[in-house]
Formats: C-alpha cells, sequence, structure tokens
C-alpha cells in the first residue's frame, strides 16, 4: 500500500503529507465559510436536514450515533471519529450526547496532524468532556481497526483520502452488529472540478454577475473567465471526491441519504463567496436562483450532486430517508459520462 502511495500520485504521497501536515498545523478554522454560504445552508440545506429528524450536522451525528450505540445495545458504546481535524465537533458531541443522557461512552478522534489533536486535547478540556474523548495519531490511509464500534463517523474527510478502498473496507469491518458509518461529506467531480454539464451552467450565471462578484478572495485577484481548476494537483483536497459516493455504495447499505448542491458551491465558497452581502437583496436573489436551477437539474439527473449527509450500514434494510427522492444510487454519475 505504501509503494501505492507514493507511485501513483505527482509529486510523490509522502511529499504531500508532509505539505497538508504544514498547511493545517497551526489552522483553527479549517470549516470557516463565508456568511453567504450560511445564508444557502440554513434557507435550503437546513430543511433538506430537518426531513431526515436534524437542524443541523452537529445534531445529525449526535442523533444517529445515539441511535446506533441503542442498535448495538452497547452499555458503554465507543464511537469513531475519522478525520477529526481540530475535533471541535466531537467536543460539541461529547457535550451534546451528555445532555441527552448518554453518560458512558468515548469517541476516539482519529488524525494525522499532532497539532490539530493537541488542539482537540486542550478544546476538550475546557468543555470538561476530556474523559469522554480519545486522541490517536495516524494516517487513515494506512489505518487498521484494532476493535469494533458502536458508530463510526466523518465530517468532510473522505474526500481527503486516497485508500478509499481500504479505509471503508477496515470501517466496514469494524462496525459491531447493527452499527451505523455516518458521513458527512463532498461527492463532486475530483479536486472539486466541475463536470461539463455543471460548468455550462456555472459560465451561464457567471456572465450575470457584476465585475465586482468575480474576486477571487483566495488567490486575491479578479477572474473575469470562470476557471475550472483542479484543487487536487498539489495536496489532498478533493482528491477522490467523485470516488467516494459509489465505493460507498459498493460496501453499504444508506437507509437515511440527503444529497444537494452543484452549481451552487462555486458561488458561495471561500474564493467568491465573499463577494455576496446577505444583506443585499440581488445577491439573495441571485443564490436563491442557482439552488433552484440546481435543484432542478438534479431531479432531472442532468446533474448530481456534489455534497451528501448519509447514513450507513453493513446489512441491506428500508429506506428510513432519501431526501427529495434522490436515491443515492441515482447521485452517482454515470461512469460513461466521465
Amino acid at each position: 500500500m505504501a509503494r501505492w502511495l507514493s507511485d501513483k500520485l505527482p509529486g510523490g504521497y509522502e511529499r504531500r503529507l508532509l505539505r497538508e501536515e504544514r498547511t493545517y498545523a497551526d489552522n483553527s478554522e479549517v470549516h470557516d465559510l463565508p456568511p453567504i454560504f450560511h445564508y444557502w445552508s440554513h434557507t435550503y440545506v437546513r430543511a433538506m436536514l430537518m426531513e431526515a429528524g436534524a437542524d443541523h450536522p452537529d445534531t445529525f451525528f449526535a442523533n444517529h450515533l445515539r441511535q446506533s450505540a441503542g442498535r448495538t445495545g452497547a452499555k458503554q458504546p465507543t464511537f469513531l471519529s475519522i478525520g477529526a481535524g481540530n475535533c471541535d465537533t466531537e467536543v460539541r458531541l461529547a457535550t451534546r450526547l451528555l445532555e441527552s443522557g448518554l453518560r458512558d461512552f468515548e469517541i476516539e478522534c482519529l488524525e494525522l496532524n499532532g497539532g490539530m489533536l493537541a488542539r482537540g486535547r486542550a478544546m476538550a478540556a475546557a468543555s470538561g468532556v476530556e474523559r469522554h474523548l480519545v486522541f490517536t495519531k495516524t494516517d487513515f490511509n494506512r489505518w487498521r481497526a484494532g476493535r469494533r464500534y458502536d458508530g463510526v463517523m466523518a465530517n468532510q474527510s473522505l474526500h481527503h483520502v486516497v485508500q478509499l478502498e481500504h479505509l471503508f473496507d477496515e470501517v466496514r469491518g469494524a462496525l459491531a452488529d447493527g452499527a451505523w458509518f455516518l458521513a458527512s461529506d463532498m461527492i463532486g467531480r475530483n479536486g472539486h472540478q466541475r463536470w461539463p454539464e455543471a460548468l455550462e451552467e456555472v459560465r451561464r450565471f457567471w456572465r450575470e454577475l457584476p465585475e465586482s462578484h468575480h474576486f477571487n478572495h483566495q488567490r486575491r485577484r479578479p477572474e473575469p473567465e470562470y476557471v475550472n481548476r483542479d484543487c487536487s494537483s498539489k495536496g489532498f483536497e478533493g482528491i477522490r471526491s467523485q470516488d467516494v459516493l459509489p465505493e460507498l455504495l459498493r460496501r453499504f447499505a444508506m437507509p437515511v441519504f440527503v444529497g444537494f448542491g452543484n452549481v451552487i458551491d462555486v458561488f458561495v465558497d471561500r474564493a467568491f463567496g465573499p463577494n455576496f452581502s446577505v444583506d443585499s437583496a440581488t445577491d439573495r436573489a441571485f443564490v436563491d436562483g442557482v439552488h433552484a436551477r440546481d435543484e432542478e437539474l438534479l431531479a432531472s439527473g442532468a446533474l448530481t450532486p456534489t455534497h451528501m449527509f448519509a447514513v450507513m450500514s453493513r446489512e441491506p434494510g428500508p429506506v428510513i430517508h432519501h431526501s427529495r427522492g434522490l436515491a443515492p444510487g441515482r447521485c452517482v454519475r454515470a461512469p460513461a459520462a466521465r
């Protein structure tokens, strides 16, 4: 496996890994997004989550981890979080689980970056939940499960994984009987590029925007034409995101699935999202229009979603909730179209 990781990636796996560690060593805000993203997600994604029994990603994970522990019958459940980063989500989840009445549990936080784990330890101590969190420094591309878990979660980490097949096989084998695997992640084209059919829509909307909204805040320069960049060219951002959903479906059933987003991503992300003001009726109307177009094209099958929330199990079972009738199998872009 180590040789595969080194040989198959331009620039080499180890070099990319070192760059990734340096990038996040001092990054305490890995989930920061512009206000317009929160306008869009609160207006539209929250409604989809509420239909699945949650009003926030934290609620989604907390509710389903607790249900997963109930399904396994564990009196002292152990959960695993893959790619926990700064462990801020896991600290909040521990607090929520305690508030819900679950007392004896443990969340193992799996993370490569030692600096991020150190921040997680400090945060857990400050929040009074340190006895419920365990911090494991390891590379999830090479991780081997040494025990079984009453629930496993991955929050925005799977699109950084090179060895998806290995990781998903390990997770499948590590799930206790009845346990769930929960994920919130990005499932669009590798490197967060747009597929041709989505790129056409992006560029159509791009032409409607004033020049002021073409400024790229990450590259600190205006971009009159939208550039369909591959964000995975040097690191692991979206390295195999288009393979996440199909590889999961080869190993797990998905009783709960919420697929959403596509063209809208470009206009609410860190690069161009800061150009939009939530106080501007014109900007809100533009975002509303892009979202409506996404929903129209997702319903027709012309586009496939770039984001998902999913509850997964080893064994097939009844569908609990597939948002807007979008079954996960329908949300895999056909290989012939790639």
